[in-house]
């Protein structure tokens, strides 16, 4: 379970690998309390909560796309109750300035009639940011975001503000309006560890969202535990141990994504203009451990990586045009890939 160091004793990787069971153990229970929390207001979404959780326990930012009246605001209001993490919400339209995000320096004058200049938190000072519609805003306004989200601090005026810990930013899009939309450009897409797709519920989650959500109570959110709780389970699972067969599981995947000039016909990834880069490995290996958690296990398998494959590498692949004009499709190409892990 635990490899030994040098200098360690057996006795002390059999201690290591106790203490790191009962510290799984916890978490696991925490986890399973959040997840029911959550599932008690967002109903026949089980595989987008998962996914949701996977983020935020991987430490990483979450792309949420799905049409509109999916509960994709009420997730995140839901998640942030939940897991104890103050949030805010940010509906972005194409006159949002970056200043309207970040913050910005205002002239105060004391009594005595002396100035200053004081700096106002913006919203993105918080724990967990919805950032609605991200693709409604201005490049200029998106790249002022999602620096703060790979560098976990602003700087104004030439003074650094850090974000508060743990941070997560959980965004939106809306995959069929794109009339007065900025796509965002495919180097700031590489920053969200997740694109998780959210498609309408089954008829029987349908029915219990008529039943539970029209009447005259409102379903409280419970929260199940605290940022500091949260915090320990993002340490644990980077010291979950990864196998070896599944470390080639995910270079073997995120390397055959990558289209290059020795690729034949029929390999998959011909049919790409572009691939992931490493940090796809990366999230690939975060987001494994953090699925083996959620489900009880103190490490990652084959079959992790095989179910992680489509929300991690979707946003960071993109097809070339005649693949798109022989009816091809990003996802379909992702599933041929992992028939050969």
């Amino acid at each position: 379970m635990t490899a030994q160091a040098p200098g360690q004793t057996p006795d002390d990787v059999t201690i290591a690998a106790t203490a790191l069971v009962a510290q799984a153990e916890a978490a696991l229970t925490a986890i399973g309390k959040a997840r029911e929390a959550i599932g008690s207001v967002i109903f026949g979404q089980e595989r987008v909560v998962e996914l949701a959780l996977v983020t935020v326990l991987s430490g990483g930012h979450g792309l949420l796309v799905g049409v509109p009246g999916l509960a994709k605001t009420r997730l995140v209001e839901a998640m942030g109750a939940v897991l104890g993490l103050a949030s805010q919400r940010i509906q972005f339209t194409p006159d949002l300035m970056p200043s309207d995000i970040l913050g910005t320096e205002i002239l105060d004058e004391s009594t005595g009639g002396q100035r200053s200049f004081r700096f106002v938190h913006g919203p993105i000072f918080t724990q967990l940011l919805m950032a609605d519609e991200i693709n409604r805003a201005s490049p200029r306004t998106q790249s002022a975001l999602l620096q703060a989200m790979q560098e976990h601090h602003v700087t104004i005026a030439g003074t650094r503000y850090d974000l508060p810990q743990p941070f997560h930013v959980l965004a939106t899009q809306n995959p069929i309006e794109q009339e007065g939309t900025y796509p965002l450009p495919e180097a700031q897409l590489d920053r969200f560890l997740l694109q998780i797709d959210i498609t309408y519920p089954d008829r029987d989650a349908e029915r219990r969202i008529l039943l539970e959500t029209t009447g005259a109570e409102k379903q409280p959110h419970l929260t199940a535990i605290n940022a500091d709780t949260l915090a320990a389970i993002q340490r644990l699972v980077r010291r979950l141990p990864v196998g070896d067969s599944v470390v080639e599981a995910i270079l073997d995947l995120v390397r055959s994504a990558r289209p290059g000039e020795n690729r034949s016909a029929d390999d998959p990834a011909s049919k790409l203009s572009w691939g992931p880069g490493p940090r796809a490995s990366q999230a690939l290996t975060l987001a494994a451990r953090a699925r083996a958690l959620i489900q009880g296990r103190l490490a990652p398998s084959v079959d992790d990586v095989r179910a992680l494959a489509e929300p991690v590498l979707k946003h960071r692949i993109a097809l070339t045009f005649a693949a798109r004009a022989e009816g091809d499709t990003v996802e379909g190409i992702i599933a041929k890939l992992v028939e050969r892990i």
